[in-house]
């Protein structure tokens, strides 16, 4: 296994599949003259399986596959299904915005991907036109009903932005009373050179949690298993399913990261805020480069992990925490 100077053990992979996005988010990918990554320097199918591969020989158990938003790519079902193919003991699953999922559900289910990740800020129609840029909410519902029918386990990831949809927070609470899913709110991050965070749409953790118990019981749920995410989970009432909080910023999971990020250029982070970077495109095309090197320079590279919430207190004078937009980096 990968293991970092702080102890800390790499068992999880963010591998995103392309940077490119359906939808845009003011959020993510601000700005109307964002570039892409050129399509000779954007990781092929065999370019990520021959990774993944690597990745499994060093004890990476699981992998999400990000974007942009996956499921623009061509053929996405017939990489998914190679992957589970050979590597049926990988835990693979997906974040999406589900606004290209409906036809696939029961290809996905088919192919063995148990669970998916729905970036969902907003359950008002209009206001999901404003913050993406399309008419799609409708859709994304239904798709989220149909997974669950299907036997697919949705958590919704919703970006917790004040004054955008700080008003919502029963409805979503509601969602998760009614429906067996997770409903998780995630700090917004200054991540990106162009971002558009401000500390007026920044909802905190705390407050957000302090005024849902204003709403109905919060019962802390545990979650040890291996491979869990930075998700505080809270069971709302006697409902279906769950809520939680996700805070990089306020109450940091540094000490327990699991991770590295892999963009869909190829390149190695190590941290989410961090823009150090090492390159693997070239040795996953070498025919000279072996797997045992590939795995070796992810070693070397994982070792040097940061502590996140070291270079946050930093004392950069920037409004971003690193230059990529979180589309590039894969979230």
């Amino acid at each position: 296994m990968i293991q970092d100077n702080y102890g800390r053990g790499v068992s999880y992979l963010r591998l995103s599949i392309t940077d490119r996005c359906n939808l845009r988010c003011f959020y993510c990918r601000p700005g109307k003259g964002s570039r892409f990554i050129s399509h000779k320097n954007i990781l092929t199918y065999e370019d990520m399986l021959y990774l993944l591969h690597a990745a499994s020989g060093m004890d990476v158990q699981k992998v999400r596959l990000t974007g942009g938003e996956p499921f623009v790519r061509r053929d996405i079902l017939y990489f998914l299904h190679r992957l589970k193919s050979e590597l049926p003991q990988m835990e693979i699953r997906l974040t999406t915005n589900a606004t290209l999922i409906a036809g696939k559900i029961r290809a996905l289910r088919d192919i063995g991907i148990k669970g998916l990740n729905i970036s969902l800020d907003t359950l008002d129609r209009d206001k999901y036109q404003r913050i993406t840029g399309q008419d799609k909410l409708d859709s994304v519902m239904a798709s989220i009903d149909r997974c669950l029918e299907e036997g697919i386990r949705v958590k919704i990831n919703a970006v917790a932005l004040k004054g955008v949809n700080d008003d919502e927070l029963g409805d979503f609470i509601r969602l998760a009373m009614d429906k067996p899913l997770d409903v998780r709110f995630i700090e917004f991050m200054p991540i990106g050179e162009k971002t558009l965070w401000e500390q007026d749409y920044y909802w905190s953790s705390a407050d957000l949690l302090t005024q849902a118990a204003e709403l109905t019981d919060m019962v802390p749920v545990d979650n040890l298993t291996r491979n869990h995410g930075p998700a505080r989970m809270y069971k709302p009432g006697h409902g279906l399913g769950r809520v939680g909080v996700i805070s990089p910023l306020s109450a940091h999971f540094c000490a327990t990261c699991n991770r590295l990020r892999v963009t869909a250029n190829g390149r190695l982070r190590t941290c989410l805020f961090s823009d150090k970077e090492y390159n693997l495109l070239p040795l996953i095309r070498s025919p000279k480069i072996s797997p045992e090197r590939l795995r070796l320079v992810m070693e070397r590279a994982g070792r040097k992990k940061p502590m996140g919430h070291e270079l946050m207190s930093g004392g950069k004078k920037e409004k971003s925490l690193c230059r990529r937009v979180m589309s590039s980096i894969g979230g």
